[in-house]
């Protein structure tokens, strides 16, 4: 029993960079949200576990569905089934405000994702097809409030943050944002003017905003470990679905 557990831990953290506690806890959200369904006709030939192991090991591996197949005993068709199915209910849920909201602190910056899907994705300035998806993230605990839904990569940032309807739920808020989010409604730095250099005071001020700002980039750096945002071969809403899985597991292995 207990080489049983050893085998099923290693196989969670080297797979999902999830450790075992967290991986329960994103098992528990998924049933309750209804993975396992009704019960009523075909069954599934792998348990729930293993098929939830199956999407976080798919969207930490990014390994194609025939790949997985033969590592879970299943065809690549049940494989993309089970993802089809239980990806968009392992999404990240949307955190509310709390009532100390106006000392809060969020961050928001825009990241470029690959995409095969070329009614998602557009030719951006990383000469690949990507989508750009606006990420929030609380500056104190480095936790991602929410991954807006993506656009073409040519959208820039000020749209796309108009465009994702995240700007309401960020009302009584201080959000943070860099230089392309000019007149959002969000702090970003001072700009320089013609002929005119910026005073020391607001030299001050983009340096420390500018420390602040990096840990958006930073959180956004650990959720590509998860290489499905690297180079998303889903199609859809796919892409969707795998921004908001990967913000929770980032999310479990942060708060855990």
């Amino acid at each position: 029993m207990v080489g049983v557990l050893r085998a099923e831990r290693v196989w969670v953290e080297t797979f999902t960079g999830l450790r075992l506690a967290q991986f329960s806890g994103l098992l528990k959200v998924v049933r309750e949200r209804g993975g396992n369904g009704t019960l009523r006709g075909r069954p599934w030939s792998l348990p729930l576990a293993e098929r939830v192991l199956m999407v976080a090991v798919y969207y930490r591996t990014n390994l194609t569905m025939r790949q997985l197949g033969p590592l879970f005993g299943v065809s690549s068709s049940t494989v993309c089934r089970v993802i089809q199915r239980l990806g968009p209910l392992l999404a990240l849920e949307l955190v509310t405000r709390s009532a100390d909201a106006a000392d809060r602190l969020w961050i928001v910056d825009g990241t470029l994702v690959p995409v095969r899907d070329r009614t998602v994705g557009s030719s951006s300035r990383n000469y690949r097809f990507s989508a750009n998806v606006q990420v929030i993230v609380d500056a104190d605990t480095r936790l991602v409030i929410a991954a807006a839904h993506p656009l073409p990569g040519t959208t820039a940032d000020a749209h796309a943050w108009r465009a994702s309807g995240l700007s309401e739920h960020c009302q009584g808020v201080t959000v943070l944002g860099d230089g392309a989010y000019l007149n959002c409604g969000m702090v970003v730095p001072h700009r320089k003017r013609p002929h005119r250099p910026l005073l020391k005071a607001e030299e001050d001020d983009n340096a420390a905003h500018r420390k602040v700002r990096a840990r958006v980039e930073h959180v956004i750096g650990r959720m590509k470990n998860y290489k499905i945002l690297r180079d998303c071969r889903q199609h859809g809403d796919g892409l969707h679905h795998a921004a908001q899985a990967v913000a929770h597991m980032h999310n479990l292995a942060l708060a855990s």
